[in-house]
């Protein structure tokens, strides 16, 4: 069996290194696409210089002016065509799988009962007391975010869910939020359920979402306010007035956020079950 790990970076790289440390002793490959406007920009050094160091080859580099998030989307859809019978686990490089069983396991049993891919849902990594820590090379990110909790969605309506395990045949949608299904129709809404997905009662994966960090606030200013022709444009200007409003940092003690003490074990989190239930609820 095989297990490939393709990812599509580039505006930054402050979490790729810990990204592909997760997950390089599971997977069989690792395919990296760097996508830039420019082939000037320094992040593509960066991301030289963390694949060398973790003897890691990048697979693909393409450089477009304007950067266009369907056209990520188009990468990673491309990237898992090469190896259409392999498996694939899907992250972005600030998003880290915890599973409830070996994912070898999980796929074992998509292969037993005719499963094409495997979903789950945000499980947001939060700082002390709400605030935004620093990353580096050197940071241990599981003590760095000790907390967890969902707060894009309460606060944005922002989609919860992922598709974050499939085949290489399963193309996804824009944010890999969902799959192409049954003659092309997405999994949101009524087709959620398709026979195709791993049932969601045995396996909802968390997707640790490791974006709070130091530089959130400029991110989130820059797309909220100078980058209106980005569909989510309004969702990050939601999240950037909340935290605003809330003296730079998240109100832990908000009940909506469901914030916890967690480490890096999937039953660390004691209301996983609750998130699920929202992630199938959710609608636009």
């Amino acid at each position: 069996m095989n297990i490939n790990l393709v990812t599509v970076c580039g505006h930054n790289t402050t979490m790729l290194r810990h990204m592909l440390n997760h997950y390089k002793d599971i997977v069989s490959d690792i395919f990296i696409v760097v996508y830039l406007s420019s082939d000037k920009d320094k992040v593509l050094s960066e991301v030289k210089q963390i694949t060398r160091d973790l003897n890691i080859d990048i697979h693909r580099k393409t450089f477009e002016e304007p950067f266009n998030w369907e056209r990520v989307t188009e990468l990673y859809n491309e990237t898992k065509l090469l190896k259409p019978d392999d498996w694939w686990i899907v992250a972005d490089d600030d998003e880290l799988h915890v599973y409830p069983k070996p994912v070898n396991e999980l796929i074992e049993n998509c292969e037993e009962n005719g499963y094409k891919f495997i979903t789950g849902a945000f499980l947001d990594r939060i700082g002390e007391d709400g605030r935004f820590p620093k990353i580096t090379d050197d940071s241990d990110i599981w003590k760095e975010f000790p907390l967890a909790g969902t707060f894009r969605y309460p606060i944005s309506n922002a989609c919860p869910n992922k598709t974050v395990v499939m085949k290489g045949t399963i193309q996804v949608t824009n944010g890999q939020h969902y799959a192409w299904v049954n003659d092309h129709q997405d999994t949101y809404g009524d087709n959620w359920m398709s026979e195709l997905r791993y049932p969601v009662g045995g396996c909802f994966i968390q997707v640790n979402h490791f974006k709070w960090d130091v530089s959130v606030l400029t991110r989130l200013k820059e797309v909220a306010f100078n980058k209106k022709e980005y569909t989510y444009h309004w969702e990050y200007r939601k999240m950037f007035d909340y935290i605003m409003d809330n003296y730079g940092r998240i109100n832990i003690n908000d009940k909506r956020f469901m914030i916890e003490r967690c480490g890096k074990n999937f039953n660390d989190y004691s209301r996983w079950d609750k998130i699920r239930v929202q992630s199938l609820e959710y609608r636009t």
